[in-house]
């Protein structure tokens, strides 16, 4: 196994409302290694996106604090940085590219001077160089005809094209580590298939370690080496690809893999996991999953699981284990 890059320990994140305390991610712990991809699933609402800024340390402040835990980059924490020296770390050794383009993407400044303005910032390059890098930069993500386009505006764009220049964007300053946070959201198959296809290729040729975010199962098992299945603020399930989708140990997991739809099978009616991802100011006790799940018992109503490793290299927190 290759060197660790990353490790997220017991990373707890809350929001503090008028309306009560919201613990959005509530004891998270993974490990990214150098060259690997780690996918992050659950459902909206999980915390996947809130454990991705917590990363970046870009917390909203108020409402949001991490409170507790450590995010360890090569054993330096970045929870304890200041923030400037967050700026020299974010875009340069990590950095992220967010779910919607047209929120992120600024609608009255070219793509190209988008690109461009970390390469100004992290490479101090003069901006006629840091443009003809930018351009560079988009003929790597694919874009067609990158000179044109690096002078376009984003509105110009299909979706699928401002997805890559996000990727681009990320990957203007040569970072270690990309979070690649819902990355075929809203596009059409076939654009989601050119994306994951684009992410595969971009890891291989430049040996990326990558936390790609997602609620697809299928989009992680394309790409993903390992995967944490998150519910409720915390993680649930913890292995490589295989093993998770071979020999799943949790119930949630178990719903999800057999929430999904099978051509090999003539099904007049798709399974789904009973009830709703429960409210995070008044979460159930014990497991967060239990009011779902029909294995559940008294002790999964008034305990905690932690995450245990049930053989190696593959954790789960849960009661009732032996049953699956």
């Amino acid at each position: 196994m290759s060197e660790i890059l990353l490790r997220v320990h017991d990373l707890k994140t809350y929001f503090f409302t008028s309306l009560g305390l919201v613990k959005a991610v509530d004891g998270v712990s993974f490990k990214i290694h150098k060259g690997e991809v780690l996918g992050l699933i659950g459902e909206s609402g999980s915390g996947k996106s809130v454990t991705a800024l917590s990363i970046m340390n870009l917390i909203p402040s108020p409402p949001g604090k991490i409170v507790d835990g450590q995010v360890l980059l090569d054993d330096f924490d970045l929870l304890q940085t200041k923030e400037s020296e967050m700026w020299k770390i974010r875009g340069k050794r990590i950095a992220m590219s967010f779910q919607d383009p047209m929120t992120y993407l600024n609608p009255v400044h070219r793509i190209g001077d988008q690109i461009a303005e970390a390469i100004i910032i992290h490479q101090k390059l003069r901006k006629s160089e840091a443009f003809e890098k930018a351009i560079e930069i988009m003929e790597l993500v694919q874009i067609p005809d990158a000179p044109q386009k690096a002078r376009d505006y984003p509105h110009m764009l299909s979706g699928g094209m401002r997805q890559r220049v996000l990727l681009a964007m990320a990957l203007s300053c040569n970072p270690e580590l990309i979070i690649a946070d819902e990355p075929t959201t809203a596009l059409d198959v076939i654009v989601q298939a050119n994306i994951l296809d684009l992410l595969k290729d971009l890891k291989l040729k430049l040996n990326l370690s990558m936390l790609l975010i997602s609620h697809d199962l299928g989009v992680v098992a394309r790409l993903a080496d390992r995967v944490a299945i998150m519910y409720a603020g915390r993680i649930m399930e913890y292995g490589e690809i295989t093993t998770i989708f071979d020999s799943p140990k949790n119930p949630y997991t178990i719903g999800l893999l057999d929430s999904l739809p099978r051509i090999e099978e003539d099904q007049e009616k798709l399974i789904s996991i009973p009830g709703d991802i429960p409210d995070m100011i008044n979460p159930p006790s014990g497991c967060r999953f239990n009011p779902r799940c029909s294995h559940a018992i008294s002790r999964c109503r008034e305990e905690v699981p932690s995450l245990i490793e049930y053989e190696k290299d593959h954790l789960v927190a849960c009661f009732q284990i032996n049953k699956f």
